[in-house]
């Protein structure tokens, strides 16, 4: 059941969201999260990767209409929302949109104060636009992957969080809200083109400026933020668990250090190697994978807890929506019996909020119809171009 909660700070925006996968769905929850009215242009078929709509948190905070992009009304009926939206959303390959008549000169022409926003892993120009492609080959080629793993081991997949939403996603919603606040002001739309490759290169501006500076090493796991320095870095424990170390600062390691017991008499009473002598930066990293070993995740979650190690265990997805700093934040939050992340970041006076469930692909034909004025939506729908309220 869909539950009626305060808007968030973008109440009154209306956003149409062209249906697509990865980046521009989440970018799209996320302007709804913060009380964007956003309707879903879904196509006929269902949904592209055959995720049960139910469980798509990521269509959470929307409505849902269908529209056959490919028929005789239907680009009437996305430029008919179009002209009555603040801002429309689409991550198809450069081009495709124009084919389908509802690229931004079409809608911009129908509504020039609209901010159109387009989401791809390449970039709407470059000799790569027009090809095929994934998260893990836009952090691949913006050398963003290959900064993440071990030296001795391939790069680590960071699942698509670092490339699809960090990089995209959210450098989306960076530039949709700022051509909003553009458009507000004096009245223009513009074309927002997010690039997952340019977000995920700005991203790096700090390890570019410590590469400059002579200070960051152009290979992973040798450099103090990538799992290069001992105190840095993620320890298996005793019953096959792991803990995660951050004591960068000398203060914060030389607690670690007491707490782990670096210096004791199980190590035979050597010494010790420094923080700071790189040289002996594996000897370091060996002497405390050994300590870490001695003793169980949860045993060396309860010698660091609440003290200033920086020092954390590594949770799967369900312990961290367990873990108690998180359930007294509501971090993560339960709908319908459906644990998703809470609605984030968090607004003094114009707080995000859960409003509508996953919205089923067509659901919401007559409601948008007559909410935006759009009685061709609701008749489109009667003749079978989009479907009917479910």
């Amino acid at each position: 059941m869909e539950q009626q909660r305060p808007p968030g700070p973008l109440a009154g925006v209306r956003v149409v969201e062209l249906a697509g996968i990865g980046p521009g769905p989440f970018a799209a929850m996320l302007l709804g999260d913060l009380g964007a009215d956003v309707v879903r242009v879904d196509r006929p078929g269902g949904p592209a990767l055959g995720i049960d709509p139910e469980h798509d948190v990521t269509n959470r905070n929307k409505r849902s209409v269908v529209v056959d992009l490919k028929s005789a009304e239907g680009p009437g009926l996305v430029l008919d929302l179009a002209a009555r939206a603040d801002v429309l959303l689409e991550g198809w390959r450069p081009g495709v949109a124009e084919r389908l008549g509802v690229g931004p000169d079409a809608c911009l022409d129908r509504n020039p104060a609209l901010v159109y926003g387009r989401m791809t892993g390449w970039g709407q120009d470059g000799p790569l636009a027009s090809a095929a492609g994934h998260d893990i080959g836009y952090l691949a080629t913006a050398g963003t992957l290959g900064m993440i793993g071990p030296p001795d081991g391939p790069p680590a997949i960071p699942a698509n969080l670092l490339g699809d939403y960090a990089g995209g996603a959210l450098y989306l919603v960076v530039g949709v809200l700022a051509a909003l606040h553009h458009a507000r002001a004096g009245g223009r739309g513009q074309v927002v083109d997010a690039a997952i490759v340019d977000g995920v290169a700005h991203l790096g501006a700090m390890i570019w400026g410590m590469l400059g500076a002579g200070v960051w090493q152009d290979r992973r796991g040798v450099n103090l933020l990538d799992g290069g320095a001992p105190f840095y870095g993620v320890y298996e424990t005793a019953d096959g668990g792991y803990m995660a170390v951050g004591a960068l600062e000398p203060r914060f390691y030389e607690e670690f250090s007491r707490l782990l017991g670096l210096d004791a008499d199980g190590d035979a009473g050597a010494e010790v190697p420094g923080r700071d002598d790189v040289a002996r930066w594996a000897e370091l990293r060996d002497r405390v994978a050994a300590r870490f070993r001695t003793r169980t995740r949860d045993e060396w979650t309860a010698v660091f807890e609440g003290g200033d190690a920086c020092v954390a265990p590594v949770l799967s997805l369900r312990e961290a929506a367990r873990h108690p700093h998180l359930a007294a934040r509501g971090t993560f939050t339960e709908v319908a019996g459906e644990t998703q992340p809470a609605p984030a970041p968090r607004l003094s006076a114009t707080p995000g909020t859960l409003r509508r469930p996953p919205a089923p692909p067509g659901a919401h034909t007559a409601e948008v119809a007559r909410d935006w004025d759009l009685p061709g939506l609701a008749a489109a729908s009667a003749n079978g171009t989009a479907d009917s309220d479910t």
